[in-house]
């Protein structure tokens, strides 16, 4: 039961203090849904209107990301460097 168990842990965590990083996903979650909602009544294919849908996500997402954190990226480069102490890549090797 540990799959189901870190499931309901992770969503407990989202609704009562989610990260950050959840924020701007749900935004673009729902940016995303709106968008899809609007281009319905277009005569788009559901393609055009499906992949338009995912871009405007897209930049939801990386407004939402620059309006909580107030950057839109992290800075490029190897973590190794001590350029910079603020921004470590923990998936850098």
């Amino acid at each position: 039961m540990g799959f189901f168990s870190d499931i309901k842990e992770d969503v407990v965590g989202f609704v009562r203090d989610p990260t950050d990083e959840q924020k701007a996903l749900l935004a673009a979650a729902v940016v995303m849904a709106v968008a899809d909602r609007a281009l319905w009544w277009v005569d788009f294919p559901f393609v055009v209107r499906t992949t338009a849908a995912v871009g405007v996500g897209f930049m939801g997402l990386f407004v939402a990301s620059y309006l909580i954190t107030g950057q839109f990226v992290p800075p490029d480069g190897n973590a190794d460097r001590d350029e910079s102490e603020e921004y470590v890549d923990e998936m850098d090797p």
